[in-house]
Formats: structure tokens, C-alpha cells, sequence
């Protein structure tokens, strides 16, 4: 007769060995690390989007790029962040990809650099300027940078939709005035006819002799004394 501990339900026993289970949860760490990293750099810098330094070769863009779409695709991960991380990366890749675009973001970090160095008195010298502060100064002034240049380009896109609806709203006027005027035209078209008819009958009551105009023409002068 079997023991009550023998009837019981055995457990699914975990097969997979020991080394693997600990790769598979290093594995998903990494993946929400680097998801965690993306949501939390500063989205208008497309190199700190994708962890690279400023100035990079096109190449390096490319290979960091797969290497990370690779790690944190959401077919890949149970991480609900994953999209929203994915799309991020695939953002800044197409940014850093754009030449005119690249070209914008190293001016504007290249400005930073010099208004640290300006703001603080050195120069390509200063021993300052090789330190992790002058790195960490380096990037807050990089984000103030980016943000004033957004506003301003949010500023002049804002100024040319109001230009170009101004624009709009004076081609929609004259559109209507030329409407307008080709309905008079042709609604003073459609009276013609009538308009002859009316000014033949007035000419016709002018020159035309009536019953009144004959008996004024018969009428004999009585003769004077």
C-alpha cells in the first residue's frame, strides 16, 4: 500500500543545469540594465542614446546599433519597457545615420565644450579640462545647449506654420473674391436676354407712335379772331 508521501504529486524538477539558469538570468540583467540606460539618457543626444562618445565613425554607429537592437528587441525580452527603449534606439541610429543631422549635434557639443571652458577660464591646456568633472560639466552643458536649440527650432517651426497659415488664408481670399466674381459674371450673363428685351420695349415706347400720339398729329389749330 502506498505511503501518503508516495501519493503525492511529484514537482516539476528543473533539468536545465545549474551554469545555464545563472547565463539566462545574467542575460535578462543585462537586458533590463541596457533597456533602464537607454529610457534614462538624455533623448535629444542620440550618441548618449546609443553609448557612444561624440565623433565616432559611422561604422562603430552601425555595429553598437545591431549589437543593442539585437539585446533588447521585445521579441527577445519579457521587459514591457522594451518598445519604448527599441524605438528610442532605432531614433537615435537613423539621427546619427542622417549626415546633416550628425553634423548639427557636434557643433552644438562642441559648443558646450567651449562654454565650460569659457565659463570656467581655460583653455586646451588646463589640466582641468582632462578630469571626470570637466566630463560630467561637459554634458549638463551639452543638455542645456540641445534644449535651447529644440526651443528655438519649436519657435521658428511655430513662426513658419503661422506664416504659412497667413499665407494660406490670403491665397483662400483672393480664391474667393475671383469666385465670387465669376458668379456675377455669369448670373449677369443669365439676364441678358432679359435685360434686352426690357431696354427694346423702353426704346420702343420712346419712338413708337401710340393712340395718344395720333390724335395729338390730327388735331387742327382753330384759327385766331
Amino acid at each position: 500500500m502506498a505511503t501518503k508521501d508516495e501519493t503525492k504529486e511529484e514537482e516539476p524538477v528543473d533539468t536545465r543545469d545549474a551554469l545555464d539558469v545563472l547565463e539566462t538570468e545574467a542575460k535578462e540583467f543585462e537586458k533590463d540594465a541596457e533597456i533602464s540606460r537607454i529610457l534614462g539618457a538624455f533623448r535629444l543626444d542620440a550618441y548618449a542614446v546609443l553609448g557612444l562618445k561624440p565623433g565616432v565613425p559611422e561604422s562603430d554607429i552601425k555595429n553598437i546599433y545591431r549589437k543593442k537592437s539585437l539585446l533588447i528587441h521585445p521579441d527577445k525580452t519579457k521587459n514591457p519597457l522594451a518598445p519604448d527603449a527599441f524605438d528610442r534606439l532605432k531614433k537615435a541610429q537613423t539621427e546619427l545615420m542622417d549626415e546633416k543631422h550628425r553634423i548639427t549635434l557636434d557643433e552644438a557639443i562642441a559648443d558646450a565644450r567651449m562654454l565650460v571652458m569659457r565659463e570656467n577660464k581655460w583653455t586646451v591646456d588646463s589640466p582641468e579640462i582632462k578630469t571626470a568633472d570637466f566630463d560630467k560639466k561637459w554634458l549638463e552643458k551639452t543638455k542645456v545647449v540641445l534644449i535651447d536649440n529644440e526651443q528655438r527650432r519649436r519657435r521658428q517651426m511655430k513662426a513658419q506654420l503661422q506664416e504659412e497659415g497667413r499665407e494660406q488664408r490670403r491665397v483662400d481670399e483672393e480664391t474667393e473674391v475671383r469666385k465670387r466674381k465669376r458668379q456675377h459674371e455669369e448670373d449677369w450673363e443669365k439676364t441678358r436676354d432679359q435685360r434686352i428685351d426690357s431696354w427694346r420695349t423702353f426704346q420702343k415706347g420712346k419712338t413708337g407712335g401710340g393712340e395718344g400720339s395720333d390724335k395729338k398729329k390730327k388735331k387742327k389749330l382753330k384759327p385766331i379772331g
